[in-house]
């Protein structure tokens, strides 16, 4: 009996627990399509795997809808996968840990990946059903799409017949989406070079930010821990010579990052001065993200490993950070960022963009540009760094994305773009969202807001292979995705189900 038995929708919330047994971050899709596929095999479905575990499964019409247009519903299979620091939970490996309170489920210490695993629960549950009422169903379960929307991009569907296609990826209740931001992903790549050092180490660490969706959130204009980290590093740069030993932030292009830790080495006769810039600069980046990201942290200590056994070390508390002895460090020699490559990594960091760049003056309060800087990493004989890059204007996105490769060139290092895909026009008619609009206040007796979305769906591509493809995109209420305190709303997802059934049932 697992933890969601008895909840309704209870076939919703089985599939949903079924899904969550099984690890299915992105890249790592091939049991949870090898499961759908079982899946449709055991209830005689027309199905189809593709080469990129892509599913496409058929569902024929139910007696008295065979003369209905058939819909096509679609979602994605794969989750951002994230876990908190000192998590023993493999995501490639592990089922997730599902927690119910109140009105939310959410798994422990990691994401939930209720985008889009509630779209997968939502399908199947109406394909295993006899008693539902439905025209022929078409559904659609891509792979990749938070890492650039991959399987869309990859997957035929010429063999479908609809015309009308209701994507269930959305986070807001009472919100139809009809329109959505392009978008691609740049990876930056800095050589940088190495010597050997004497001195003490440093880990500084970036903390307690809120994190969230690159695109949802971004307007919210909450810190980014690699943004940040690389302005601690600048000004510890102009007080002390310090250099680089290992250097990590954010763990997804497109989540904005909560934590970024940097590991230094310093000359003990620096480390007071080291330790009181960063108090600096923990109150000064408070002071900017007051009202927006109350739990920010800058903080710095010893660390004599210099990082090597991170993973069973305790964070320090204010009192140790405050009360801690440098003269007591031992000074070994460690392998570092030669002078010149510290200088350019630093002056890198900042001068790369981030986050929003600017707004739509055709929708109020909706961002037309921005990127962020997802992931931040020292490895072998670069400095990396990853964004994802969103714009609702294909010429904005592409300067966008040439500024990011002139400030890489300038700066020596190099660019690769990668999963773009298109944004999604506004429909001025729409007979799929007339239909949702007027059954949505018959139920409800208020009116959905219609909107344009700065995240990126895969509405657009689909677009692009359906010739006249009406679509709008659905879902229940979720917060705080991509992140540790994803959580999905057990009443909303039931009232999505029956709005769901109602929209199917209409002729």
């Amino acid at each position: 009996m697992g933890i969601l038995t008895g909840t309704e929708p209870e076939r919703v919330f089985y599939f949903f627990e079924e899904i969550c047994q099984i690890p299915h971050g992105s890249g790592n899709e091939e049991k949870i399509s090898n499961y759908l596929k079982a899946f449709a095999e055991e209830r005689e479905l027309f199905c189809i795997q593709d080469q990129w575990n892509n599913i496409i499964m058929i569902k024929e019409a139910t007696t008295g809808y065979e003369k209905e247009e058939p819909i096509i519903l679609q979602g994605h299979m794969d989750m951002v996968a994230v876990k908190e620091a000192g998590s023993p939970i493999d995501m490639e490996k592990e089922p997730l840990q599902l927690q119910k309170e109140g009105d939310f489920i959410s798994a422990k210490g990691t994401s939930l990946g209720g985008d889009d695993g509630i779209a997968v629960a939502y399908l199947l549950a109406l394909l295993d059903s006899r008693e539902i009422s439905h025209p022929r169903l078409e559904v659609i379960l891509t792979v990749g799409e938070e890492v650039g929307m991959e399987g869309a991009r990859e997957i035929d569907v010429s063999m479908l017949k609809g015309k009308r296609m209701l994507n269930l990826d959305n986070e807001e209740e009472g919100v139809l989406l009809a329109s959505c931001a392009g978008g691609a992903r740049a990876d930056c790549k800095l050589p940088v070079e190495w010597e050997q050092r004497h001195g003490s180490v440093l880990h500084v660490q970036v903390s307690g930010l809120n994190g969230g969706h690159s695109g949802v959130e971004i307007i919210k204009e909450r810190g980014n821990a690699n943004c940040i980290l690389g302005r601690t590093l600048d000004a510890l740069l102009q007080k002390a010579q310090v250099s680089l030993i290992r250097l990590e932030g954010g763990l997804a292009d497109n989540a904005i990052p909560r934590q970024a830790d940097a590991w230094l080495v310093a000359q003990p006769a620096d480390i007071d001065a080291c330790l009181a810039t960063v108090r600096a600069m923990d109150e000064q980046i408070r002071q900017e993200l007051a009202g927006k990201d109350d739990g920010v942290k800058i903080s710095a200590w010893e660390d004599p490993m210099g990082g090597r056994s991170v993973q069973k070390m305790a964070q320090p508390t204010e009192t140790d950070i405050q009360n801690q002895n440098v003269t007591e460090v031992s000074e070994e020699t460690w392998k570092c960022l030669a002078p010149d490559s510290m200088q350019r990594a630093v002056a890198y960091l900042m001068a790369m963009p981030n986050g929003v760049q600017a707004m739509s003056v055709d929708v109020e309060g909706l961002v037309e540009t921005s990127l962020n800087l997802g992931v931040m990493k020292l490895c072998g004989e670069c400095m990396q760094l990853s964004f994802a890059i969103r714009s609702a204007r294909e010429s904005a996105k592409v300067a966008l994305c040439r500024k990011l490769e002139a400030i890489s060139h300038l700066s020596g290092a190099g660019m690769e773009t990668r999963g773009d895909y298109p944004g999604w026009a506004y429909r001025k008619e729409s007979p799929l969202r007339d239909k949702m609009v007027r059954i949505y206040e018959e139920l409800y007796g208020a009116s959905p807001k219609v909107e344009a979305i700065h995240a990126g769906l895969e509405c657009g591509l689909f677009a692009g292979k359906i010739p006249g493809l009406d679509c709008i995109s659905y879902g229940p209420d979720m917060k705080d995705i991509h992140t540790t305190e994803e959580a999905l709303s057990i009443s909303s997802v039931k009232r999505v189900w029956e709005y769901l059934l109602e929209i199917l049932g209409r002729k």
